[in-house]
């Protein structure tokens, strides 16, 4: 069984839902997981929010984390899922913020990508450098391994 399978299954068997909240990615783990047979069961929604002012006007990151940190950051990765967790009333929220490349971002390279995932007590985040990755193999790339994140998620909560 693949992983976003299995996170289908244990998210339907638990009851839990599941939102996202994409910049980089564009959409790429939602129509990931509705792949699956059964995912209307689980995946609530998503945001896609490529654009900064999209960031702070639909799931309300901070002026202040951009103007700080910048959009490719852990921070604006952490608001990002947090606002979407409570904005959809989810059990589970994952962010997707970064530089897919080809040219540097913000002073970050080509291949950063900043991702979180929040639960309804707390926010965990995460760090990929992609090197040597063109764009889409940057997105496929933190889609499979946010998804297998998110797996070991739930499984914990289901301790």
């Amino acid at each position: 069984m693949k992983p976003v399978e299995e996170l289908v299954q244990l998210c339907s068997e638990q009851g839990f839902t599941i939102a996202s909240c994409e910049s980089l990615t564009a959409g790429l783990f939602s129509a990931t997981v509705a792949c699956v047979p059964g995912a209307s069961r689980v995946l609530k929604g998503g945001f896609v929010t490529y654009w900064t002012e999209i960031k702070e006007k639909l799931v309300h990151v901070e002026h202040s984390i951009v103007e700080e940190y910048g959009v490719v950051s852990s921070p604006c990765a952490k608001s990002m899922a947090e606002h979407t967790q409570q904005l959809m009333d989810v059990d589970f929220a994952v962010s997707f913020t970064g530089n897919a490349g080809p040219s540097t971002m913000e002073g970050k390279p080509a291949g950063c990508v900043y991702c979180a995932i929040a639960t309804r007590a707390n926010t965990y985040p995460f760090h990929f450098q992609c090197d040597r990755m063109d764009r889409n193999e940057v997105r496929t790339y933190v889609v499979e391994q946010m998804i297998e994140n998110l797996l070991a998620q739930v499984k914990k909560e289901c301790e």
